[in-house]
Formats: structure tokens, C-alpha cells, sequence
């Protein structure tokens, strides 16, 4: 009888590196918000991937990168953190842009836990290029430090999903389940929930608010007297007025945009019709602030 293998897996790589797509792409449900924009993941949230002979828990970090702010640093911390803690990283570099001092810069952190935790270079976004630049870009990823496996995949369209997870299984030890079958995530659902409505805000803003967009999610209730609606009460944060007049944007109706998103992402996640209540409000300052960081999560 062939054995069971279960542990963790994380994914590092710059900012927009592709990491949480494919994570979901392993799970094989959106579990990991997505977002065009640099710095959307803020929490180690973990897909967890179910089969017959493993289960792979995969934990999704923030990009890694030169800190300006607290909450910069405080991010960092989280990817170091992860790193002691799995049985195997994979190292994600994206085929259709050159390996620059960013991703040397994590190769160099790498290296340090690499003896004891294997590393695997993966090569994302396969799909974006053409299979002489993928070649080019394994070859260029060798040469940054010594991995245990190197692969090219595409979340997208689905090339080597399957043989990744194939290799990140073979790291894990063996051992029994550490999750009940069929639990995709152990994020609190107000986790998933205020990343889903942080995803939707950040699509279409313009380049500068990223970083200043926090949510959180104040109440979720089943609606009195019906079992079908639950209600949501969210507070999306920016860091200054000007910011909060780009959330709501003419006549409210950006806000609007933002709400109906969410909402239809919050009710598949929820498997409920929900009624969101979403209001803005201006924390100065918050990613340098160690009060306002705890009291938004961080």
C-alpha cells in the first residue's frame, strides 16, 4: 500500500509573481485573492489540496521586497516565518519578465534555509511567451542559485499544474491528514470575505492605492427571520480624503462598482445571497501606524 504524505508548501516570489493564482489553480477553487495589482496578498492564507494519496497544504505569502513602511516590514516577517515553518518553498519567476536584482535578493534569503528545506524554481506564466523563452528562463533561474526541481507551468491554461503538485508532494513527509477532507482554507470566512471586497476595490484604481486599501469586515449575520440572506457589514480604509474620493468615485458610483463585484464573489464563496453594506473611512496614515496596523489585522 503506497503511504500517505501530507505537510506544507508556500510559494515565494516577487510581488505579482503569479503565486496566488496558482494556488488556486492547485486547489482548484479561489481560495487566494488575485489581483493586476502588486502587494494583494496580505495574510499566509492556505489552499489546501485534497488527494487520494497526500494533502498538500499550500500557504500563500505576501511578495517579498525592499520594506519602505512598518506594514512593509511586518509583511516581510510573515514570509520569514513561513519559510522555517514547511516542508517545501517553491521559488516563482514569471517567463515573461527578466530575472532582476528582486528575485536575486530572495535567492540570497533562499539560500539560507535551502539545506533543510528543499527549494523548487518554478517558471509561471508559461502562456505569456513562447517555448523558446520559457527554455531561456529556466536556464537563467538555474544560474541564480541550486534548486531541487525546476519546472515551467501555466495557471492560466494549466500546463504542468498537475506535475507541480506531483513534486511538491514528493518533499512532504509522510503522515495523515491535517485537515478534515473537503476544507479548501482554514482563513476565518470574514478573512476570505474582506480580501474578496479589498480585491474587488483595487481593480481599476490607479496605481498609487494599492498599499492604502484595507478592509474589515464588522459584522456577518444570517438575517432575522430568513436563511437565505446573510448580511454584511464591511469598512473599507483608505489613508487620506483624496483617496476615499477615488473608492467612490462619481456620484458614488465607482463605490457602487465596487460593492456589486464583491458581493457576487462573497455569495459564491458563501453559497448565500448576501446584502453588503460597504462604507469608507479615512485611517491617516495606517501603514505607519503599529495601532492602527493591529487593529486592522496586521
Amino acid at each position: 500500500m503506497t503511504e500517505h504524505r501530507s505537510g506544507f508548501a508556500c510559494f515565494v516570489g516577487r510581488p505579482n509573481a503569479g503565486k496566488s493564482t496558482l494556488t488556486n489553480a492547485l486547489v482548484g477553487t479561489k481560495v487566494a485573492i488575485t489581483s493586476s495589482k502588486p502587494q494583494t496578498t496580505r495574510h499566509a492564507i492556505r489552499g489546501i489540496v485534497h488527494r487520494e494519496d497526500a494533502q498538500l497544504v499550500l500557504i500563500d505569502t505576501p511578495g517579498l521586497h525592499r520594506p519602505r513602511t512598518l506594514l512593509g516590514e511586518r509583511l516581510n516577517d510573515i514570509v520569514h516565518t513561513t519559510w522555517s515553518e514547511v516542508d517545501v518553498v517553491g521559488f516563482c519567476v514569471p517567463a515573461n519578465e527578466k530575472i532582476g536584482p528582486g528575485d536575486k535578493f530572495i535567492a540570497a534569503e533562499l539560500q539560507k534555509i535551502a539545506k533543510r528545506t528543499p527549494v523548487l524554481g518554478i517558471v509561471t506564466k508559461t502562456d505569456l511567451v513562447q517555448p523558446q523563452q520559457v527554455a531561456e528562463q529556466l536556464l537563467a533561474l538555474q544560474e541564480v542559485m541550486d534548486f531541487a526541481e525546476l519546472i515551467p507551468v501555466s495557471a492560466v491554461d494549466g500546463f504542468q499544474v498537475g506535475a507541480l503538485a506531483d513534486l511538491l508532494v514528493g518533499k512532504l513527509p509522510e503522515g495523515p491528514q491535517l485537515y478534515p477532507g473537503g476544507e479548501l482554507t482554514d482563513e476565518p470566512e470574514q478573512t476570505l470575505v474582506a480580501e474578496l471586497i479589498r480585491e474587488a476595490a483595487l481593480e481599476g484604481v490607479r496605481d498609487e492605492l494599492p498599499h492604502s486599501i484595507a478592509v474589515t469586515v464588522e459584522e456577518m449575520l444570517p438575517r432575522e427571520g430568513r436563511d437565505d440572506l446573510i448580511d454584511v457589514h464591511a469598512f473599507l480604509f483608505v489613508e487620506r480624503p483624496s483617496q476615499k474620493g477615488i473608492i467612490l468615485g462619481h456620484k458614488g458610483e465607482r463605490l457602487r462598482e465596487v460593492g456589486a463585484a464583491a458581493r457576487k464573489n462573497i455569495e459564491a464563496l458563501l453559497g448565500s445571497k448576501v446584502y453588503l453594506d460597504l462604507h469608507i473611512k479615512v485611517a491617516k496614515e495606517w501603514q505607519r501606524d503599529p495601532r492602527q496596523l493591529r487593529r486592522l489585522g496586521f
